[in-house]
């Protein structure tokens, strides 16, 4: 059975259902905060909504890679910054070893006694080593025609310089003639630039050369005196303050005076007969810092902070990623959600062993003059490698970090445009509820007095 309604009742009826709709569908875009919450509220704005979220949680989980390389980055600037300072400590080593007055004055004879002074009349005030400057060499049993002669073989280079001096009387003035005294002695020496000579406040000889200089010092007796004991050549040594073969020892072992095994070579040779050159050779060759203590506990010192170097370096990683233990490692930072060569956005960057091979730094024996000096320049360009490899990997911070402050940005745009397509306007919202809520009550007012008109017809019967 069928009702059958008046229009003016059917068509208020038809406005409360209307008005019903609309607040069923306010209420949820209050309750949901979205004005499109499918396709079939609006397909454009839902599905260009969709496409931008989709993109905005892609670039988030890229975010947690990029967050990755710069930490990644930033412990290897520390490793690098802490590399630097072993680096600078190493030097400090190296330098004091230059500085170790136990070893760096290179290849040194001196006697082990002051020079003779017998025969010499001292003057009021006179110190023993002026005594010793001005003692002729008659009085220390040199003869006119006696000859010293000093060789420098440097065993770097191979070369040879030799210094020949004769005794006599006078000393030209080129320094090139026969000298008299000790002091002339040691201004012919001095002049030549073979080596340096002097005299010691405590009056004793020294003679010295560089760290890669074979010094050889020979003392020949023109006119020896035919004895197997070689009579005359161990005076002269003895006169000069060094003393027999028995009794040389030359300087202190830190000077470096060593043949072979810590050994100075003294050699005496007699002229076995009346007239021939009886002979002192005294050989010593660069040894620096062979026994020297002070400079081997500063070898050890710096072949550990080699070690300390190498372990830093492998130390220096992040999530199992080191840009500076090795040169073959590579950190690849992915800037953008698109996968194909031509559209993908990323940054690649390499490591740097920078461990002590790859600093081409290594271990040193001795720390001699030579080799200290070699260590130094090594260090030196590892600072230069550490200085460029900071400012590459700074630079790639700076970029990454730009990358991730636009990461952020972008995918904030793209959220808020995603939200300006399908979220409603709460107050917007809540105006049309309240619109509709005064419209139902009208439409029911205006339903009843629709049937109060129809209700009037009963009375007419």
């Amino acid at each position: 059975m069928s009702v059958t309604l008046s229009a003016g009742v059917r068509q208020n009826l038809l406005s409360l259902q209307q008005t019903a709709d609309m607040m069923s569908q306010t209420q949820n875009r209050l309750a949901t905060g979205k004005k499109v919450t499918s396709a079939l509220d609006n397909p454009t704005n839902f599905f260009t909504s969709k496409s931008l979220n989709s993109r905005a949680n892609e670039l988030s989980s890229l975010l947690d890679g990029i967050s990755n390389a710069t930490k990644t980055l930033e412990a290897a600037d520390n490793g690098i910054k802490a590399i630097t300072k072993l680096v600078e400590s190493a030097q400090s080593t190296a330098r004091q070893a230059l500085q170790d007055g136990g070893a760096g004055a290179g290849t040194v004879i001196e006697s082990s006694s002051s020079i003779s002074t017998n025969g010499l009349t001292p003057e009021a005030g006179e110190s023993i080593q002026d005594q010793a400057k001005r003692q002729t060499l008659s009085n220390l049993g040199f003869a006119n025609g006696d000859t010293i002669e000093l060789q420098a073989t440097d065993t770097a280079t191979g070369s040879v310089s030799t210094i020949s001096i004769t005794v006599g009387t006078t000393q030209k003035v080129d320094g090139t003639g026969a000298v008299a005294t000790v002091q002339d002695a040691v201004d012919v020496i001095n002049a030549s630039g073979v080596a340096t000579a002097e005299v010691s406040d405590a009056g004793k000889l020294k003679l010295s050369g560089s760290d890669t200089d074979t010094l050889n010092l020979t003392v020949t007796d023109t006119g020896g005196d035919a004895s197997t004991a070689t009579t005359q050549a161990t005076s002269l040594a003895a006169s000069l303050g060094f003393g027999t073969n028995s009794n040389v020892d030359l300087s202190d072992p830190a000077d470096g005076d060593y043949v072979d095994a810590g050994e100075t070579a003294v050699t005496f040779t007699d002229g076995a007969t009346a007239g021939a050159a009886d002979s002192l050779s005294i050989t010593t060759q660069a040894n620096p810092a062979a026994n020297s203590s002070s400079r081997q506990k500063l070898v050890s010192q710096f072949n550990e902070i080699l070690g300390q170097i190498d372990k830093l370096a492998a130390d220096a990683s992040f999530n199992g990623t080191n840009l500076i233990n090795s040169s073959s490692s590579k950190l690849t930072v992915a800037f953008n959600e698109k996968r194909d060569a031509g559209s993908k956005s990323e940054l690649s960057i390499s490591g740097k062993d920078l461990t002590s091979s790859g600093l081409s730094l290594t271990n040193v024996s001795s720390l001699s003059d030579a080799e200290a000096n070699a260590t130094l320049d090594s260090l030196s360009a590892a600072l230069g490698t550490l200085r460029e490899t900071s400012s590459t990997f700074g630079s790639n911070l700076n970029t990454v970090t730009i990358r991730k402050d636009f990461t952020k940005d972008l995918i904030n745009t793209l959220q808020t445009g995603a939200d300006n397509l399908v979220l409603a306007d709460t107050n917007e919202e809540g105006a049309n509820l309240l619109a509709l809520q005064t419209r139902q009550s009208l439409s029911t007012t205006a339903l009843s007095l629709s049937s109060q008109a129809d209700q009037a017809v009963l009375r007419l019967l």
